[in-house]
């Protein structure tokens, strides 16, 4: 996904909402989690999110998400935020987020997710790295509950 950062987008010292960005997170691992399962989904959650640079109006916004790793009805994308000077084509590695998405069936209930395929050594790392996180999460997810 790419956008131009307008005035609209942006607080008083002329810099985007860090909503904004969470919002464009939102919809480009939900881009990604139904191109991959083609079927309807809802965010279960975004990990920790760290805004490592600002973004400033006029500026360009690219998101890339990706499919990391499939579990049964759920999977992690993730997504990295970067931004790019219009004047110069300087472009900087914004912000990272890992989003978990939901697959629904017709009822809007869980469904399974079709499997990943995983064919170079740099995708099965994100996939062993995605295991640990989901680890985390639902370790976290249950204390959070009590």
């Amino acid at each position: 996904m790419t956008s131009v950062v307008l005035p609209t987008d942006t607080n008083t010292r002329g810099t985007i909402f860090g909503g904004r960005i969470l919002e464009m997170i939102d919809k480009a691992g939900a881009i990604s989690a139904i191109r991959h399962c083609r079927s309807a989904v809802v965010t279960a959650s975004i990990d920790q999110v760290h805004f490592l640079s600002p973004v400033h109006q006029g500026d360009i916004v690219s998101l890339e998400a990706s499919v990391n790793q499939v579990f049964r009805s759920s999977l992690e994308v993730g997504v990295k935020v970067y931004s790019e000077e219009a004047s110069s084509g300087r472009r900087c590695h914004t912000t990272t987020a890992y989003v978990t998405m939901v697959a629904l069936d017709e009822n809007g209930e869980p469904k399974a997710m079709p499997p990943l395929k995983l064919s170079t050594p740099g995708e099965r790392a994100r996939a062993r790295a995605a295991e640990h996180r989901r680890r985390w999460r639902l370790k976290n997810r249950s204390h959070a509950r009590s």
